[in-house]
Formats: C-alpha cells, structure tokens, sequence
C-alpha cells in the first residue's frame, strides 16, 4: 500500500495565497455575504490534486454567473466549467499553475438552518472554515450542523 502524497511546500503556499486572495477580495464586495472554504482544505487534509472548494453567498448571484470578470481579477484565469447542484452553481477555475478553484455559488438561503439542507448539511460536516461572514450566517449555519 502506499502512503498518500503529500502537498509541496510551494503548492501549500499557493493554496493559501489563492484563499487569502479570495478572502481579502471578497470583504470588499458588498454582496458577498458569506464565504466558506470546504472539502479537503478546509480539513488540512489536502493532496497535490486537490482543488480549492469555496462556498461564495451572494445577494446578487447573476454577477458571478453571468460575468467572468471576477476570475480574472482573482488571477483564477477564465471559468472551465460551469455546473448546477440545485442551490449552487459550480463556477470551476484553473490558475496558470494548474490548481483548480472552485466556486459554488448561491444566494444565503443556502445557509438556511430550520432546517438544514441534507446537502448543505453534508458539505459542512465533510470539512468547512469560515473566510468571511459579517453577518453571522455562515456561523450559525456551522453551529446548526
């Protein structure tokens, strides 16, 4: 059997530079009203072909749906894939580099907690860190799970 690969130093710090880069990003945008980092990175359990998952709340989803402007602006060079899993749209980048960035993206009743989606209940236990929630949304979704 054999051990599991591990993550480069520069791909872990170029991981972390591109959530950073996401988060600063993302407390500038009135809109956003929720970011979640989720899966194996927000468990530090990352692997060299793992990808970035991060849950984008937004109050005016259309921006990030129908624009494209944003992942280059974010340096996640021009979305590759773009798929529908109910309240969340996949919007999946790759960087130059190769690292994969996905956005889910949603409105914030994808956070809703009376009751918790079974989906949004599973992306959450499967591993979730908090980047941004000014309102409390992501956190009380966090403590519901």
């Amino acid at each position: 059997m054999n051990p599991p690969a591990v993550l480069s130093p520069e791909r872990a710090a170029e991981i972390s530079e591109v959530i950073d880069r996401i988060t600063r990003w993302a407390r500038g945008r009135e809109d956003i009203v929720g970011l979640l980092l989720v899966g194996s990175c927000a468990r530090n359990a990352a692997r060299p072909d793992s990808d970035i998952d991060v849950v984008l709340l937004s109050t005016d989803e259309s921006r990030y749906l129908l624009e494209d402007g944003w992942a280059v602006e974010l340096g996640l060079g021009k979305p590759i894939r773009t798929q529908s899993w109910g309240p969340i749209t996949e919007r999946r980048c790759s960087t130059a580099s190769g690292l994969e960035v996905e956005l889910g993206i949603g409105s914030p009743a994808w956070a809703k907690t009376d009751p918790v989606e079974h989906g949004t209940h599973r992306v959450v236990t499967d591993g979730a860190r908090v980047l941004h929630d000014p309102a409390g949304v992501l956190a009380g979704l966090l403590a519901a799970c």
